[in-house]
């Protein structure tokens, strides 16, 4: 979780770098400082009603966004006829893997088509259900019938979001080749989490560039908040206090939160340092598929089938959790590459060479892992009805052998 943090940390600090010419390690202290205030002092009541006014404050800026970047060059049809037209200043690389262009889907079983599919369509699209914040979310909802309350507006937020980040990222090539004569990503010097930034900070009216920045510096917040929240409570109530029952020193839950929260934003930070630029996209993907592989199966087990047992959730974690660190550490080559952990033990940039197995992400081979574990653990093992009564008598036999 510390990497997603550091991953949204980075896209925020990149717009404030862009806009306001802020140096870029200043602008990552600048959000660590303020969120992690809010974060320790206001708990989960002040990150939700935080998250409800940054969220509306999203919707509102990527609608002027999305609007605003079709009259800017034309309209609908002809900003769209434009960047199908630019076809012949797609990058090189990228069609050597198998893109076809800005409006056009790759060719099928390509690399390309595989990081398309399998890491931005598969991986941040199922991938954002099991996010352990979210999921923290759902379980502090009184009923279903706010559940339900929820669903349409949830669905229309979620809906506008990528779908507008896709769009103006992608039509901002057009902008920028009538402009400045070219492509997005040279503009940018190949760092990709600037495209939109830049974007903005040269087409828009320079009072928007400030209402983005507040959005933008919301969703960070919004996210970040949550994920340092979730940490912590992870930290001070599921580990400490586990610990705490054994212990004979009892400290206070609280402040083991606070300390776990700490924890937490220092090493977002130290990763927000170290990655590299363009990781933006990559990191988020990869997070989402993680806790996909390790928590998506368990989760809907625990929500839709009653047979599923403690151990059977302690399996498909664990198995989850551990394909997935082997498929990107030995055989995903976006990540081993990076890495360089099988290179140094190996001697080889991934054991699996051979298309397309190098290009498919962790989820689709993770998440299917988890749930037969889950499963097939959960069906050999005794159910939690049975878990309770079987504890039951135990106490009973041994109240009774107590009392002879």
């Amino acid at each position: 979780m510390p990497l997603y943090a550091a991953v949204v940390l980075i896209g925020a600090a990149r717009f404030l770098e862009s806009s306001l010419l802020i140096d870029f390690s200043v602008a990552l202290l600048i959000l660590s400082i303020i969120i992690t205030f809010y974060v320790l002092f206001g708990g989960i009541r002040g990150v939700m009603y935080t998250d409800a006014l940054q969220g509306s404050i999203m919707v509102v800026a990527m609608l002027f966004l999305l609007v605003f970047i079709y009259w800017l060059l034309g309209g609908v049809s002809n900003a769209n006829m434009a960047l199908t037209n630019m076809v012949n200043l797609y990058p090189a690389d990228a069609i050597a893997t198998g893109g076809t262009g800005w409006t056009s889907f790759p060719t099928m079983g390509t690399p390309f088509w595989w990081s398309l599919v399998s890491s931005t369509l598969i991986g941040v699209g199922i991938g954002v259900l099991a996010q352990p914040s979210l999921i923290v979310r759902f379980m502090t909802v009184k009923s279903d019938k706010e559940l339900n309350r929820s669903v349409l507006i949830g669905g229309i937020f979620i809906a506008i979001m990528p779908t507008t980040a896709y769009i103006v990222g992608s039509l901002s090539n057009v902008y920028f080749h009538q402009n400045l004569g070219k492509i997005a990503v040279d503009v940018v010097g190949g760092n990709i989490d600037k495209i939109i930034p830049t974007f903005i900070t040269s087409a828009l009216p320079e009072w928007f560039v400030y209402i983005f920045l507040l959005s933008l510096i919301a969703a960070a917040m919004s996210t970040i908040s949550s994920q340092l929240h979730t940490q912590g409570t992870a930290f001070g109530v599921d580990i400490y206090g586990t610990i705490r029952k054994k212990s004979k020193q009892k400290l206070d839950q609280i402040t083991i939160s606070r300390a776990g929260i700490l924890i937490a934003i220092i090493l977002a930070l130290i990763m927000a340092f170290s990655l590299p630029g363009g990781v933006v996209a990559l990191g988020t993907s990869l997070f989402f598929e993680i806790c996909a592989a390790a928590f998506l199966p368990v989760f809907l087990c625990a929500l839709y089938w009653k047979g599923i047992t403690r151990l059977g959730a302690i399996a498909g974690i664990v198995s989850g959790t551990f394909v997935s660190l082997f498929w990107l550490i030995f055989v995903f080559a976006k990540t081993a590459k990076g890495l360089g952990i099988c290179m140094a033990l190996l001697g080889v940039e991934t054991i699996i060479p051979t298309a397309p197995w190098p290009f498919i992400d962790v989820m689709l081979i993770a998440v299917p892992v988890s749930a037969i574990f889950t499963v097939v653990v959960s069906l050999f093992t005794k159910p939690p009805a049975q878990e309770v009564i079987d504890e039951a008598f135990k106490n009973i036999d041994n109240k009774g052998s107590g009392a002879k």
